[in-house]
């Protein structure tokens, strides 16, 4: 695996490989891996002749500057993560790499990107497009992978490129979760020994609330998991949503749609969780 710090440098090695008929698949993350960003660099590799993974702390979708600072960067560990498990190229560059001058660029894919972590995290969403179009044109990838604990940042970048008409296909990954049931995530590596523990309550909550949503409405499974998180000290709930997984709206009924996903945030002391789950899907 070779590690690159440039477009250029990146283009250059895989404009030869193009040229030889090679499908090249890109996997964005912003460092500090897992097993979930493993999963998805496991799926490209299986899919796609090259993989290209960009690690990269992206500066515009953090509206918090506190997030920004504290947010882990570990390299070397990461590009170990990434060549035990084939992948092509780091693609790692600076801040002034990627953004060689200020990027004023507005995004807009309302009503997707105005509820939930859109309405909770101003300019988020622009940020995570910015930068995700940025990988886009400089990768020119077959396809892209990306996590579905990330639901709603999902479906705005499927929404992203067919708006924008990039000729690549997204493909969504499956929630990677530990043992005991907490979604893998970059922040876990945050929280004290006891915030973890409360933070189990989370998808432990979601998944008990599956089984109530068969013999109730949705008012009462949104009732349900909001009531049984706010009875947990040390946790905070900032929303929970049953909505649409196409469209993100809320829905009054289950059988308003065919693909209904609870999508979740929950501060754990000061980190910020977010987590999902499906009630139906087609």
């Amino acid at each position: 695996m070779k590690v690159i710090h440039t477009i250029k440098g990146l283009q250059a090695e895989l404009s030869v490989l193009k040229a030889q008929g090679k499908k090249v698949g890109l996997v964005p993350t912003m460092g500090a891996l897992h097993a979930g960003h493993a999963s998805l660099v496991k799926r490209s590799v299986a899919q796609n002749d090259v993989t290209v993974i960009s690690v990269f702390v992206n500066p515009t979708q953090f509206n918090d500057k506190n997030d920004l600072i504290k947010y882990p960067r570990t390299l070397d560990a990461d590009c170990e993560l990434l060549e035990a498990n084939g992948a092509s190229f780091a693609f790692a560059p600076s801040v002034e790499e990627m953004y060689p001058e200020q990027d004023d660029r507005k995004f807009s894919f309302a009503p997707l990107d105005t509820v939930m972590e859109g309405a909770f995290r101003p300019g988020h969403f622009n940020g995570v497009c910015q930068i995700v179009s940025k990988l886009f044109d400089a990768v020119q990838p077959d396809r892209a992978y990306f996590g579905e604990k990330d639901f709603q940042q999902l479906a705005i970048i499927r929404e992203m490129v067919k708006q924008l008409h990039y000729p690549l296909q997204i493909v969504g990954c499956p929630i990677i979760r530990e043992e005991d049931g907490l979604a893998l995530s970059s922040r876990n590596a945050r929280l004290s020994v006891l915030e973890r523990e409360k933070a189990l309550k989370i998808s432990q909550t979601l998944f008990k609330s599956r089984t109530f949503a068969a013999t109730h409405s949705v008012s009462e499974t949104q009732q349900f998991v909001e009531d049984a998180i706010s009875a947990e000290p040390g946790l905070r709930l900032e929303y929970f949503e049953i909505v649409d997984g196409n469209t993100l709206q809320r829905v009054n009924s289950w059988e308003e749609t065919s693909y209904v996903v609870g999508c979740i945030t929950v501060f754990s002391g000061e980190i910020r969780l977010i987590d999902n789950v499906k009630y139906k899907e087609v």
